[in-house]
């Protein structure tokens, strides 16, 4: 029964890395439906590993930066309920801001010394912010972004040098430079 479970589990993130490459490939809206039909087959009560990356990558897929703040915060919500055996027990990761696809880069597994959540779900947390930071500077509220700037930083800060958050570093960066110059 575990076995036929891990096949399914390990099926949705094949979906989610195929409309992965169809949005780096540029398609969109091919990527939005593919995601909007996954989304509803997982549902709000559905694994939260899988709607945490779910919601991550629709997030690229809007057009409007208020549905991509709606998908981003929706990330967030859903890495916050992800608990020790999700994403742990099942030894995966993925990124998005670095270009990286699911099974590796900046969701790679953390330093076990960052107290609090799992470390796959502590990789997390610089990227999700880092994208909040990125739609409330979209929708002109600075000080939203300013504080979720702040968060990414933090976060990839416990990380260390761990994963590879050096992409997302690179971004904290560059937005922390936009926003000085408003």
């Amino acid at each position: 029964m575990r076995e036929r479970q891990e096949a399914s589990e390990d099926a949705v993130m094949t979906r989610i890395g195929q409309a992965v490459m169809l949005l780096h490939g540029g398609d969109r809206e091919e990527a939005r439906n593919r995601f909007g039909e996954l989304w509803a087959e997982l549902g709000e009560a559905g694994d939260a590993f899988h709607r945490c990356a779910l919601a991550h990558y629709m997030a690229d897929t809007q057009d409007d930066p208020g549905d991509e703040l709606a998908w981003d915060l929706r990330a967030l919500t859903a890495a916050d309920g992800l608990g020790e055996e999700s994403a742990a027990e099942r030894g995966v990761g993925g990124g998005r801001a670095d270009g990286g696809e699911p099974g590796g880069g900046r969701w790679a597994e953390a330093r076990e010394s960052v107290p609090g959540a799992s470390s796959v779900v502590r990789a997390f947390y610089p990227s999700l912010h880092l994208n909040l930071a990125a739609d409330y500077l979209k929708l002109q509220r600075p000080e939203a972004a300013r504080l979720h700037l702040d968060r990414a930083r933090d976060a990839a800060d416990a990380l260390g040098a761990e994963g590879d958050v050096n992409g997302v570093r690179a971004g904290i960066d560059r937005l922390e430079r936009l926003l000085r110059e408003r």
